[in-house]
């Protein structure tokens, strides 16, 4: 056996990590970040080539989650607002996408609207209760993560009640799925008419 193959080996068996040998507060908040970023968007163009719509939210969603799981770099902590921005940044894009028309629809579509968030919210009730009660998973965690609502708006309210981390991992895999499989099952319905009224 090699050298480098007994350093492997041993760094296999001790869980040794190279920031093991870095003093304490050596990578700085900014590299950690920067790791973060790099890895969302290199998986996020990497999804784009797939041709999936949302594939880049969806992409670098997982890339950032893989970095962050896997435990070699340390969670990062983004500067105070930056998920604000990121929000409004958000809301401004889906906003100029709302015309004089859109206003018309929603006169048909207000009733559509009211029966949609009704149904979700019962059903998440639902859900929620009966996955506590299947799984023995305390009903808060369930419920919230059952909540039709996005990662960032329900952890937030998961913190206040001290599970803000499952429920964000609750919709974490939600939302990855929605992303991945939704578009698919759009794409093989549009050809037999979904869409077409």
């Amino acid at each position: 056996m090699s050298n480098s193959q007994e350093l492997c080996a041993w760094r296999s068996r001790s869980g040794f990590k190279l920031r093991d040998l870095l003093p304490a507060g050596a990578m700085p908040s900014l590299m950690t970040l920067l790791v973060y970023a790099l890895a969302g968007t290199g998986m996020g163009l990497l999804a784009m080539r797939t041709g999936i719509p949302a594939a880049p939210l969806a992409g670098a969603l997982i890339g950032a989650a893989i970095v962050s799981m896997s435990g070699r770099i340390e969670v990062a902590e983004w500067p105070p607002g930056t998920r604000t921005a990121l929000q409004i940044g958000i809301g401004t894009v889906i906003g100029t996408g709302l015309t004089r028309t859109s206003l018309e629809q929603l006169q048909h579509l207000w009733k559509p609207a009211v029966l949609i968030t009704l149904t979700l919210v019962m059903t998440g009730l639902v859900v929620g209760l009966w996955t506590s009660r299947l799984f023995g998973v305390d009903p808060l965690i369930t419920l919230l993560g059952a909540a039709p609502g996005g990662i960032s708006g329900m952890s937030l309210v998961g913190e206040d009640y001290g599970v803000g981390a499952a429920v964000a991992a609750l919709h974490a895999v939600r939302l990855i799925t929605v992303l991945l499989v939704l578009p698919l099952v759009v794409k093989l319905l549009t050809p037999l008419g979904l869409g077409n009224s």
